[in-house]
């Protein structure tokens, strides 16, 4: 069987924890961050773990990445 290929746009945007969850960047923060509230800007920062249904869609993106 040959080797599959991994989307080199899900190996830019996603990590894998160690127990095999997908870490990604929080969404909403690339601009118009005058309208949002202080509290969701705090709230954005940093990394957050993808639910299981779009867990599903990135693993299969990256298959060797488990």
């Amino acid at each position: 069987m040959p080797k599959l290929k991994t989307k080199s746009s899900a190996k830019k945007r996603f990590k894998m924890t160690a127990t095999g969850r997908v870490k990604s960047a929080q969404a909403g923060k690339r601009h118009g961050m005058i309208k949002r509230t202080n509290k969701f800007i705090r709230n954005a920062r940093g990394t957050t773990v993808l639910s299981k249904p779009d867990e599903k869609i990135v693993k299969s993106y990256m298959p060797y990445d488990r």
